[in-house]
């Protein structure tokens, strides 16, 4: 076929079964306006495909199964941030007692420079007195990335305010 035909074929393949994949997606996740998003998404995948999926027996079967991973994976990552509000939202904030205000803001200014990562590692761990875990689980990374962020943000903190700033303003601790 020409790819012309090709394109009226998708075209009507589409009309047939964009209103059924799109009720599969709102059924999987429960949510209208991502079942319109999912069946969109599946027919994009499907489109990229065509020209091998429409000389298979059941190109409707690729698409159902298309739309079924694009949920789960909407779920999935629906429920990991819903840990990592949950996460951030159960720490009590511990406030220390008369900090030193130019190292707080030396620190605080140094943090803005590391790159987001990093920073967000050196926050979790220190600041919130987060486990290498959780601060993976948190940020969605390996606890090997985590180590390394952190060592390595701490040590650019390190660098640009002082070792005894990074080290104790960071955790919360004043040096007296």
């Amino acid at each position: 076929m020409p790819p012309d035909d090709a394109s009226a074929e998708f075209h009507a393949f589409f009309q047939r079964h964009h209103a059924e994949l799109s009720r599969l997606g709102y059924l999987l996740t429960g949510e209208a306006d991502a079942a319109d998003d999912l069946a969109a998404d599946a027919l994009i995948a499907l489109w990229q495909r065509w020209d091998r999926l429409r000389q298979a027996d059941h190109p409707l079967a690729y698409a159902r199964g298309v739309v079924a991973n694009l949920a789960r994976e909407r779920i999935r990552g629906a429920v990991r941030e819903r840990r990592r509000i949950a996460l951030f939202w159960s720490q009590r904030p511990q406030q220390a007692q008369d900090p030193d205000v130019a190292a707080v803001v030396d620190v605080r200014a140094a943090l803005d420079r590391l790159p987001f990562r990093k920073r967000a590692c050196v926050v979790l761990r220190h600041a919130f007195d987060l486990s290498e875990k959780d601060t993976a689980l948190a940020l969605g990374i390996s606890v090997g990335a985590v180590k390394s962020q952190t060592s390595k943000g701490m040590a650019e903190l390190a660098r640009i305010v002082g070792a005894h700033a990074a080290g104790d303003v960071v955790a919360g601790r004043r040096s007296r």
